[in-house]
């Protein structure tokens, strides 16, 4: 295999890490679907990896034959009132292609959406289907809200990373699968409903299309 399979979770000193259940599952099931070996129990590699008294960011990344590495890094949550710049890149993601469904270090789509705009242009890039649907960010998740106040978000079909934080919400009944077009973006900014961006590792993150 020339890829690998990765988590990114966080981590504190005061809770651990944040959703490890959720992460290791997913680990566990890409594995399983892509014929990579079981891992063996990650949780003393990440234990080892981690220490201070400050919040980090911890990348898991595994090999094809099961090899463990974890890097981490200061991470610092971003404050309530921030709001991401997005825009809808050219990009498209194949609605059938089964290894978007993992994440992994295959990323050459993703990669591709963020260069076409300038860093400082941009916070995130969206991605589409070819049949135009709304997908996903290039490390985030999607979330429109609706006039209820739920948050829609992309279905697996549209050919998504399904995230850990976006399973969470799902399961807590805050947010359902739905199709999402760009259309529905320019809905949502012109009657005031909220979009969001958000993975694990940030949490929920209030979004606004760039001009």
């Amino acid at each position: 295999m020339d890829f690998s399979l990765i988590e990114t979770m966080r981590w504190t000193p005061e809770d651990g890490f944040l959703r490890f259940e959720q992460h290791r599952r997913r680990l566990v099931r890409s594995a399983d679907a892509l014929g990579f070996r079981q891992p063996a129990d990650i949780e003393p590699a990440l234990k080892d990896a981690v220490d201070g008294d400050e919040p980090l960011r911890v990348r898991l990344v595994m090999s094809f034959r099961g090899k463990i590495e974890v890097t981490t890094s200061p991470f610092s949550l971003q404050g309530d009132d921030t709001v991401w710049k997005i825009r809808i890149g050219s990009t498209k993601l194949k609605s059938d292609d089964p290894l978007y469904r993992h994440k992994t270090t295959r990323r050459e789509p993703y990669e591709a959406a963020r260069a076409e705009f300038p860093a400082e242009a941009v916070d995130e890039v969206l991605l589409t289907n070819e049949r135009g649907e709304l997908c996903e960010g290039t490390i985030s998740n999607l979330f429109v809200e609706d006039s209820e106040g739920m948050l829609l978000t992309p279905p697996i079909t549209s050919g998504i990373l399904p995230g850990v934080l976006r399973a969470d919400l799902i399961r807590e009944r805050r947010a359902k699968g739905a199709v999402l077009k760009p259309s529905d973006l320019d809905e949502a900014m012109e009657t005031g409903r909220r979009i969001y961006v958000g993975n694990s590792l940030r949490g929920l993150i209030r979004a606004e299309l760039a001009g």
